[in-house]
């Protein structure tokens, strides 16, 4: 059966803070739960994994862009739970314009019509 490329390594490697900033600013979430959404956002063409994901959300969490918190889950299991923080949004913010501006540029190339916000 045919199966769809994934994304190459650099792509998510550039996609990975703002995939990453845009979830957590709908809200908090966990490691697990955010590897299934990326997923499930991407069609399955972004699959990461736990040594991908981690080293990031601390890199992000050590530069103020996110914080962390220990919650009980629904089975009674410590997880931790990952929230934007006030400067990441700012963050957030320059990251969607560069990101829409790239996008918008091979839009014309490419003769699509772009995305405005």
């Amino acid at each position: 059966m045919y199966k769809t490329a994934m994304l190459a390594k650099d792509m998510v490697a550039a996609s990975t803070k703002p995939l990453l900033l845009s979830i957590l600013a709908e809200g908090e979430s966990y490691g697990y739960e955010i590897i299934q959404k990326v997923r499930e956002l991407s069609g399955g063409h972004i699959e990461w994994s736990d040594g991908m994901l981690y080293p990031v959300l601390h890199r992000l969490e050590r530069d103020g862009l996110i914080d962390s918190e220990w919650k009980e889950a629904d089975t009674g299991r410590q997880r931790k739970y990952y929230f934007i923080s006030s400067d990441g949004r700012k963050v957030l913010k320059t990251e969607r314009q560069q990101w829409l501006t790239v996008h918008n540029t091979l839009s014309k190339l490419w003769k699509i019509k772009p995305v405005t916000i």
